[in-house]
């Protein structure tokens, strides 16, 4: 047995298309700042104080893209 469903869907305004853009960069942006501070900050700490983290100095990148990314 088939199903059709038909929706509406509104078409959207320039200014619609502005903000929804606008919205797309302060989000990257802010994700973007996030990636920074971590990397920053997990770059300052020593070796040792990596280690008991139990975080190796070629892994800081990989975690900041995870917490500001969520990949």
């Amino acid at each position: 047995m088939a199903f059709l469903t038909d929706t509406f869907s509104a078409h959207s305004t320039f200014g619609d298309k502005i903000a929804a853009l606008w919205t797309g960069i302060k989000e990257a942006n802010a994700k973007r700042i996030v990636y920074n501070t971590t990397v920053r900050e997990l770059n300052t700490l020593s070796d040792r104080e990596l280690a008991d983290l139990g975080i190796h100095r070629s892994m800081i990148r990989r975690l900041a893209l995870d917490t500001a990314y969520k990949i």
